[in-house]
């Protein structure tokens, strides 16, 4: 996932009705996403902790996670996409109900209109495709909804992170110098990767 989650803050109207539009669950050929509940606590505690190791350029991803814990991170994260603040998805393999990671978009300016991406996925389960499906899904759903440029925002330092969203089809555009603090508060550089609605589509 790029380091940067939702963020807390007035919600405009119009991107209340674009979160509102949002389907609760989409199907993926190998996947099914669904919107964050309280149900998904233990898959996703048992998913962080074990992930630990790579979850470093993470935020919330610094310390293990207990059963209250992973509970109220399910909570807000459900009550974020209930205010129509994000667009948040838990993954699961259709296959084995196997947690994959949890996906979101974010930072919504209408303007534009754009986004972010961000992305966490379970160590476990790394290299088989996995992720880029739902992240893929997840871009084509903001592209229907209106959405005219994703980015990804990812620590320099972060070369799995900023890799992963090149496998989407987003383009290196910079390096965004002191614009971010990372986990530990530092301020640290960003780089900044966009897909637009134009763009080619890549291989699936």
């Amino acid at each position: 996932m790029t380091e940067e989650g939702p963020r807390a803050e007035a919600v405009p109207p119009g991107v209340r009705a674009l979160v509102g539009r949002a389907p609760a669950q989409l199907g993926t050929p190998r996947l099914t996403l669904e919107f964050p509940r309280a149900a998904h606590a233990a898959a996703v505690r048992d998913s962080v902790n074990i992930s630990l190791p790579s979850l470093r350029f993470v935020q919330w991803g610094q310390r293990p996670f207990d059963e209250d814990g992973a509970r109220r991170f399910c909570e807000m994260d459900a009550e974020m996409v209930a205010r129509g603040e994000a667009l948040i998805y838990f993954a699961f393999e259709r296959a084995t109900q196997r947690f994959v990671g949890n996906l979101d978009l974010h930072s919504f300016v209408l303007g534009a209109p754009r986004c972010q991406i961000g992305y966490v996925g379970d160590a476990r389960l790394a290299g088989r495709g996995l992720m880029r499906e739902a992240a893929l899904a997840l871009v084509d759903l903001g592209f229907e909804l209106g959405i005219e440029r994703v980015e990804a925002w990812c620590d320099l330092r972060n070369a799995r992170s900023i890799h992963f969203a090149q496998t989407l089809g987003l383009h290196y555009e910079g390096v965004m110098r002191g614009v971010e603090r990372d986990a530990r508060g530092e301020l640290c550089d960003q780089v900044l990767l966009a897909r637009l609605k134009r763009d080619p589509a890549p291989a699936r």
